[in-house]
């Protein structure tokens, strides 16, 4: 039997007004100064500076580094590490969705292991722990606020690096529904089918475990339960906080179950063209797992269990297609786009994509092995 080793931070707070709860916490930690990385939004609707002042209000200084871009690049977390060494923080408070998260993980790392992000693209690739990091989530999707991943957009190579270290676990995750309420529904629909793809991905795993297993089905139920009505009515704080609860657990999943060839292809859309993360997850979702079916059929057949949808009495191939079927049709309720093409994916593009996306890490647990002929096709079906 083989080993299996857990990974999530040492302390993780959720639900509604547990922002002040973390910034007491902050303060009894000991820090003196912090770090606040965030981007331009949050930074201009004036939640970068909430944040600073409830930390003030501990004793605690804050500086603010607003910028982290959507897929975060070297660049970024090159300037953020300047500003950091320029007013001499002693931690690093990242805020916002996996941009800002990502971002302040790059910048965190580097501040202690020296050299540049690029250095640690791999599996455990750091000698010492990152600066301490305390993560504030304000999006339900990412789960970057409590896992080891960390990616970066290579601005020189056109890719994304996927950092995947023990190291960037954030000392402390928050996630507070009332900073989602002002989240568009676009945002909210595209982090929320990143989070299913993360739970449904870990399920199917070739290195899945009952823990991870247990977290995957839970969070495919309340994220089936909840997203549609958190993008009809981001108001609604129950739906947010389920949304969150359901992200975290997806997160678990995946921060020890690892991910797929749906994650290693949609970092290569990321880094080539710019686009949003969790919208390139959503469409390529049900066409990797098509891929996936003739090896993991029984797995598919109970997410669709999870999800509502499976035919009691029917063979676990039957299910598993009505698995594809209600994430095709939870993604056109919540607005995803239905194909890459509409998104300025370009055909001869495609083998450099696929040839990328085999390099990447996520791609090392996928329960069936795909060759580059397989991946482009792949890509090609979800034109």
């Amino acid at each position: 039997m083989s080993t299996s080793t857990f990974f999530i931070p040492s302390v993780n707070m959720m639900g509604e007004g547990c922002l002040v709860e973390a910034t007491q916490a902050i303060r009894n930690l000991g820090f003196k100064h912090a770090l606040i990385v965030t981007d331009a939004w949050l930074s201009k609707a004036g939640v970068a500076a909430q944040v600073a002042g409830l930390l003030v209000e501990q004793g605690v200084r804050a500086s603010v580094f607003d910028g982290a871009q959507p897929n975060p690049t070297v660049g970024n977390v090159e300037a953020g590490l300047k500003m950091l060494r320029e007013q001499g923080a002693d931690c690093v408070v990242s805020l916002g969705g996996g941009s800002p998260h990502d971002c302040a993980k790059g910048i965190a790392l580097v501040a202690t292991n020296g050299g540049g992000i690029a250095d640690y693209e791999g599996v455990d690739k750091s000698a010492k722990p990152q600066l301490p990091l305390i993560a504030i989530n304000t999006t339900a999707g990412t789960a970057s606020e409590m896992t080891r991943f960390c990616i970066i957009t290579d601005e020189s190579r056109h890719i994304k690096m996927a950092i995947v270290d023990r190291n960037v676990t954030p000392l402390l995750s928050v996630n507070d529904p009332l900073l989602m309420l002002a989240k568009p529904a676009a945002l909210t629909a595209a982090t929320g089918m990143d989070a299913l793809t993360h739970a449904i991905e870990a399920y199917v795993s070739t290195a899945a475990n009952p823990i991870t297993d247990a977290c995957a089905l839970k969070a495919v139920t309340m994220i089936a339960s909840n997203l549609r009505q958190a993008v009809n009515n981001g108001g609604d704080v129950h739906a947010r906080e389920q949304m969150a609860y359901a992200q975290f657990l997806a997160g678990m999943a995946f921060n020890n179950a690892s991910l797929g060839y749906v994650h290693a292809m949609a970092h290569q859309l990321g880094g080539f063209y710019n686009l949003p993360h969790g919208v390139c997850n959503a469409v390529l979702l049900p066409h990797v797992e098509s891929f996936n079916a003739p090896v993991c059929a029984a797995r598919l057949a109970d997410v669709a269990q999870a999800m509502g949808v499976a035919q009691g009495g029917a063979d676990a191939a039957f299910n598993a297609e009505r698995c594809l079927d209600a994430i095709r049709q939870l993604a056109a309720d919540v607005g995803i786009p239905k194909g890459l093409r509409g998104l300025g994916v370009k055909t001869e593009d495609i083998p450099t994509l696929a040839a990328n996306a085999l390099k990447d890490a996520c791609g090392l647990t996928n329960p069936r092995t795909a060759s580059q002929a397989d991946i482009e096709e792949i890509f090609k079906a979800a034109l």
